[in-house]
């Protein structure tokens, strides 16, 4: 299939624009179809590009797998858990805090799907085990990032050092999603922000009740 060619008046769309449509493609193909059983090629048609435009922006399908789960795990989670800096005075943005602590990060499945399904296949490749031990120590990191500026924003103190959370964040978060899409009936809405109360007490209850008191509002 031949890439997309612009129409009159119309530019070639950015690098940045590519990369774009193929993770969005990416994660429909994957999504749909698993990534063992998926090509490059179905992406790339997806995506309306050549295979050579995927290759421009992706070495690999691992590395195309590897950047779709890192940018969901860490933009999602550290875009609302950074929320609050903007809001300035606790509008929006800390709503958007309580509810990705409170309900939102088991929410897609697809996403945990994805994750358990390039685990099983990293389990005997050593090359992918290491690129997905660098991804997950990235991820961490910028979650941890992320949990520093809302404990200083609360002015409160995490009951585990910021690394050390965000391993608990991402365990509770991806165990939950898989016990879910066994079972939904099995996993309360609040499930994981009963667990997280139980965990942090006061830091996680100090969220909670100033997000409640901005939905009363």
């Amino acid at each position: 299939m031949a890439a997309l060619e612009p129409g009159p008046g119309r530019t070639r769309p950015t690098r940045s624009e590519t990369r774009r449509r193929i993770l969005d493609a990416a994660f429909t193909v994957f999504g749909e179809r698993g990534i063992a059983a998926s090509k490059l090629t179905e992406v790339a048609a997806a995506a309306g590009l050549t295979k050579g435009a995927v290759y421009s922006s992706f070495a690999s399908k691992d590395e195309l797998v590897l950047a779709l789960m890192e940018e969901h795990a860490a933009h999602r989670l550290e875009a609302s858990l950074a929320g609050f800096a903007e809001a300035g005075d606790g509008g929006v943005g800390l709503g958007c805090v309580a509810a990705v602590l409170m309900h939102e990060m088991r929410t897609d499945a697809v996403w945990h799907r994805l994750l358990a399904e390039f685990f099983a296949l990293a389990h005997h490749d050593e090359h992918r085990r290491d690129a997905l031990k660098l991804r997950r120590r990235e991820v961490r990191t910028t979650i941890a990032r992320a949990l520093e500026r809302l404990a200083e924003g609360f002015d409160l103190e995490l009951p585990l050092p910021p690394r050390e959370f965000a391993v608990i964040l991402l365990a509770l978060s991806n165990g939950l999603a898989v016990e879910s899409d066994i079972d939904d009936e099995a996993v309360p809405d609040d499930l994981l922000g009963r667990v997280l109360t139980l965990i942090a007490g006061e830091a996680v209850a100090k969220v909670r009740s100033a997000a409640e008191s901005i939905t009363e509002q």
